[in-house]
């Protein structure tokens, strides 16, 4: 008797992937792992400012690079033979003795790789996946104790990595695109409003809104220490700092008794340990009149296998960086990256609101939430 359909938008029940053969998963794992290769060595490129030379001073042969980056020349001779082999890199003459040869980066990749504000900037994240995978000791031990992985463990790549992934997005989208888009948010912003921004980091989201709407003043709050530091930096360069400023206040508790007309949480609440306790934080500060938004990951409504590569992303952040930091704190909730729209919405009952509802916000990454 055939299988009857599946109706449209219900999870899969059953894992078809797990029929596939061996040599089928193999092949596949194989892939990955020359996928991992390249990362970690980008991660070096990155890291040791490789790529950056490469664009400012144009085509270098190893010991050039080796003296602009202050490298020893037969490990920067090494990496630049596979950057090549991957295709990352370009090479005047392979014939050329290795020590002549000529190496160079295409605009492309330069942008890719080295420009900060644009969307393609992919070298924060993969900074960020090299430093989770520096933690997986760390992450398996978690797996027998219950513990995590702080955020203060997982260390300054991690740090950097965060802020200038997300850096680009809310520079060019947030204030002219993203919050465009909500007339009622707009109006409300471009009318001179006070404004909170829970879970600030390095500040990158309150810039960007400050820079969008000159008339408004953001409280930026988080809970740990060097990112609020850097975040304070981050405005004085960006000279917006007489109206964002940034504090270092755990945000399951109260910061003021100030309210605030917007009330803004991007990219954090599933990472909390306690995300009931700093909604309603939220919902203090916005009192009877403000408006309360939360940006979280984008994926799926319900649990389904075989998931598209976006939930798989998802997973292994969940796997590896934001469960073991949320684990961390003793009596943890566990929400981890997955958090579906259900999840915060029985979050944001207990809290005290009556409703969430998706804002018409399109981001390939996330999706936004009124909370009513």
């Amino acid at each position: 008797m055939p299988a009857a359909p599946t109706p449209k938008g219900t999870p899969v029940t059953t894992n078809a992937i797990h029929e596939t053969s061996a040599d089928d998963l193999s092949q596949r794992l194989f892939g990955a792992t020359v996928g991992a290769m390249d990362m970690f060595t980008v991660y070096i490129g990155d890291r040791l400012g490789y790529y950056r030379s490469l664009a400012d001073y144009g085509p270098q042969s190893s010991a050039e690079l080796a003296a602009h980056a202050g490298t020893e020349e037969r490990y920067t001779r090494e990496w630049l033979e596979q950057q090549a082999i991957t295709g990352i890199l370009g090479v005047d003459d392979v014939s050329a003795p290795a020590a002549e040869r000529r190496y160079s980066i295409s605009p492309g990749h330069d942008e890719a790789l080295t420009e900060e504000l644009s969307l393609a900037y992919i070298a924060p994240f993969v900074k960020m996946i090299a430093a989770a995978g520096m933690q997986v000791p760390r992450i398996v031990e978690a797996h027998r104790n219950g513990g995590g992985v702080s955020w203060a463990q997982y260390g300054i790549d991690m740090r950097q990595a965060q802020g200038d992934m997300n850096r680009p997005f809310f520079a060019n989208l947030l204030g002219t695109e993203w919050f465009a888009a909500v007339p009622d948010l707009h109006a409300r912003l471009s009318g001179g409003a006070r404004v909170a921004d829970i879970g600030a980091g390095h500040g990158w989201s309150a810039i960007a809104l400050a820079h969008a709407y000159p008339g408004i003043t953001i409280d930026g709050y988080d809970v740990d220490e060097p990112s609020v530091e850097t975040a304070n930096a981050n405005a004085a360069a960006e000279s917006v700092s007489d109206r964002a400023r940034f504090h270092l206040v755990d945000a399951a508790e109260p910061p003021t008794d100030s309210r605030y007309d917007v009330v803004t949480a991007f990219e954090c609440i599933h990472d909390l340990p306690q995300p009931v306790d700093v909604l309603a934080t939220m919902r203090t500060l916005a009192g009877d009149d403000g408006m309360v938004v939360v940006m979280d990951e984008k994926v799926a409504d319900a649990f389904g296998a075989v998931g598209n590569e976006l939930e798989r992303v998802m997973y292994g952040f969940s796997n590896l960086i934001c469960l073991p930091d949320g684990m961390s704190h003793p009596g943890s909730v566990g929400t981890g990256t997955v958090m579906r729209h259900e999840k915060l919405a029985d979050y944001a009952r207990q809290a005290g609101f009556s409703a969430i509802e998706v804002l018409p916000i399109e981001a390939d990454m996330w999706r936004f939430y009124r909370l009513v």
